[in-house]
């Protein structure tokens, strides 16, 4: 069998990448097995200019990145840059915090010394997503490989080609053979290795149905498991707020990645007495954005990453209409070829529509109407996910509150869009997942924290 890639611009296949099966798999895993053992014992100095010497090559290869992920998922070519510079930067970040997260801490206990060790796990199986096809991959890998773990990538078909750049590149980085390994293979040969003893854990980016087949036989296997799903961000426009401000974060949110983004604003939730004002500003800034094929210029949307995407998110807003919803612009599927879907604005959203309870993966934006503060924050909190949130008020103590107290999400931003930051921990609760990636936090997830007794 192969994996067949297709530009969602044009319809055109790139190319076919045949898959492994389970022996050829296996062998993978054995020698990241073997090679994972004298990486545990390497010194942090090693580690330290294996990343550093990444970053450089990140960045050096910005354009190729940038280029592939256009082609294999519609990515606008400046934000593929983008997603190069901040992997080189979550590189660099771990490779000059990682010791420090990793020294051993001491506790005073009644012996003659305690502490508390970190040691690596072993090999991590990550099975990715294609929306940001390296950036998934080096917010987990970085740390994971600072830590002293091996990683076996098990990447979406769709961006076999940016796996295939970014294995490249590690290896051309000067880490040893075998640290870091592409699985391209069927969901009957993933299922295998989480079974294998080698594997000693598991983290997932995806979908939540993704996120419960994965955990489900990670616990058959008692494989420690992280997983980062779905989302359906609420942004809290309250009375107080400054509507312009307000109006940019949420569209630029939305819009981050064609709308394809676990963490873009979703549900835009305006208090009454500003939602009229506030619906005209995002409508206005819809209206200014483009869309068109990657390579045929700078285009504010690409087009959505497989056709299967666009039918389903189309429907999505057909039943939201149908639920209540008022279509105010776009929701429209364009002529021709490619996967394109215009920028769309739902308003008076009702809570049994798709745009309310479901992740809208795409460019579509929906106004939820709350009577005020409180039966705001009751509409962020009613939904299955728990990913992100922002809040806009003129209030920084108000909102800093809300943000703290009120909100049941993993991040929560005040006057500003939600994003991943490697000094910040990321993840969610609820139907979002759990574990932590990023900060100290990510880079402890795969280790073994160890207690020390001397007497």
């Amino acid at each position: 069998m192969a994996f067949v890639s297709i530009n969602p611009a044009t319809d055109e296949v790139i190319a076919e990448y045949p898959t492994l099966n389970q022996t050829q798999a296996r062998e993978i895993l054995d020698k990241l097995d073997l090679a994972q053992r004298d990486w545990a014992r390497s010194p942090f100095e090693q580690r330290t200019a294996g990343l550093t010497r990444l970053a450089r090559l990140l960045r050096e290869n910005a354009d190729e990145g940038a280029r592939l992920m256009a082609i294999e998922m519609g990515k606008p070519l400046h934000e593929g840059q983008s997603e190069m510079e901040k992997c080189a930067w979550v590189c660099e970040y771990f490779a000059e915090k990682g010791p420090k997260f990793l020294a051993p801490q001491p506790f005073p206990t009644e012996a003659g010394k305690s502490l508390v060790a970190f040691e690596p796990l072993g090999v991590v199986l990550a099975i990715m997503p294609w929306n940001f096809p390296f950036w998934q991959v080096f917010r987990f890998a970085a740390p994971a490989l600072m830590a002293g773990n091996t990683v076996l990538l098990k990447h979406a078909p769709n961006v076999t080609g940016c796996a295939e750049l970014m294995t490249r590149l590690v290896k051309e980085a000067g880490f040893p053979p075998d640290l870091f390994s592409l699985l391209i293979a069927d969901l009957d040969v993933v299922a295998d290795m989480i079974a294998q003893p080698a594997v000693k854990a598991v983290t997932l980016t995806g979908s939540t149905r993704a996120g419960r087949a994965v955990a489900e036989t990670a616990g058959r296997h008692l494989k420690k498991v992280v997983l980062e799903l779905g989302g359906s961000d609420p942004y809290l426009i309250l009375e107080d707020a400054d509507l312009q401000k307000a109006a940019q974060a949420c569209v630029t949110s939305r819009l981050i990645n064609s709308g394809q983004s676990c963490i873009a604003a979703k549900r835009f939730i305006a208090v009454a007495a500003v939602a009229e004002p506030f619906t005209e500003a995002v409508m206005e800034l819809l209206k200014s954005k483009s869309y068109g094929n990657p390579l045929g210029g700078r285009f504010d949307i690409g087009p959505m990453a497989r056709r299967d995407l666009r039918d389903e998110l189309h429907r999505q807003v057909s039943d939201s209409i149908a639920a209540g919803a008022k279509l105010l612009l776009g929701g429209t599927m364009p002529p021709g070829p490619g996967c394109f879907y215009p920028p769309t604005l739902l308003g008076d959203v009702p809570l049994e529509a798709p745009a309310f309870h479901e992740e809208l993966f795409g460019p579509v934006a929906a106004v939820i109407t709350a009577k005020d503060e409180a039966e705001a924050i009751a509409l962020a909190n009613q939904s299955n996910y728990g990913l992100g949130a922002a809040v806009f008020t003129a209030d920084r103590a108000r909102g800093e509150h809300i943000a703290t107290k009120e909100l049941n999400v993993g991040a929560c931003f005040v006057n500003s869009f939600v994003r991943s930051d490697p000094r910040l921990p990321f993840g969610g609760i609820k139907d979002s997942g759990y574990g932590r990636e990023l900060s100290i936090f990510g880079i402890r997830e795969f280790v073994n924290v160890k207690t020390i007794w001397v007497d």
